[in-house]
């Protein structure tokens, strides 16, 4: 209280409840009985929960995007960390220049990203694959899984390294069991921001994916743009829910704070 003061926490409960208030508006309204977005209604009911199960379109779409995050996330970690170990240990000509260049795909629009994309992949006569879909989302998650590995890889202390070696562990050996675990948490961190940019990833997706490939939030702005019931809102709240319960158990198991900021130690 003394360090804040009155109006500071005001100000901070004021902020929190903008913040929250349309995710409570959302879980709110996937509970309505009605068969149309209502705030308030009359009764509570899980119609649009079960309504879930009884949509393919959303159900065959939940399962592709969860495949696609999952393949997306880690061959973008296996990409980032070598480049981020080279760029924290070795000084070398077009350094800079070629950590702007993994970083990139964050300051392009996604919509540009998208129509080349779509573009690059017409030409190849790939449109509508699988593999050309998360060759794309390796392409925007990249850099997410580069920044927080460098800065785990950054002031690391290679004598425990270079301890292994001189011990005849072979290269991969002492990265395995000695680099790979001093630099897990920006690589856990990394690959869970990746995980979720990929499976969130609407703007550049939508340009690029097919019947074939549609992934949920594709579908979910294909519902909403067709129909006005609650369903994307019983959607929304399940992956809600299933985000914090993600959040509780990565704090558990090794530290949120550690997680997100990549600390080393």
């Amino acid at each position: 209280m003394k360090q804040n003061g009155f109006w500071g926490l005001v100000f901070n409960a004021l902020f929190l409840a903008f913040i929250l208030a349309p995710l409570v508006v959302v879980i709110a309204v996937s509970f309505t009985d009605k068969g149309y977005i209502s705030m308030p209604f009359d009764g509570a009911s899980l119609r649009w929960f079960r309504a879930i199960l009884q949509n393919e379109d959303i159900v065959d779409a939940f399962w592709l995007s969860i495949r696609l995050a999952l393949v997306a996330a880690t061959l973008g970690v296996a990409l980032a960390v070598p480049a981020a170990l080279a760029i924290a240990r070795y000084r070398f000509p077009g350094r800079g220049a070629l950590t702007g260049f993994f970083l990139s795909p964050m300051m392009i629009p996604a919509v540009v990203l998208g129509i080349a994309f779509l573009r690059f992949l017409s030409l190849l006569g790939l449109g509508g694959s699988f593999w050309a879909l998360c060759a794309t989302h390796v392409i925007i998650v990249v850099p997410y899984a580069l920044r927080l590995a460098l800065s785990s890889a950054v002031g690391l202390d290679r004598d425990a390294e270079r301890a292994a070696l001189s011990c005849g562990a072979s290269r991969f050996t002492a990265f395995r069991r000695v680099v790979l675990p001093m630099i897990r948490t920006g690589v856990v961190g990394g690959w869970v921001l990746s995980f979720i940019q990929s499976f969130d990833e609407l703007t550049m997706t939508i340009f690029v994916a097919t019947p074939g490939t549609t992934t949920l939030p594709v579908a979910m702005y294909n519902q909403i743009a067709q129909t006005i019931d609650p369903l994307v809102a019983s959607v929304s709240t399940v992956l809600i829910v299933g985000t914090v319960v993600l959040m509780l158990v990565l704090d558990r198991m090794v530290g949120l704070d550690r997680v997100l900021i990549g600390e080393t130690r």
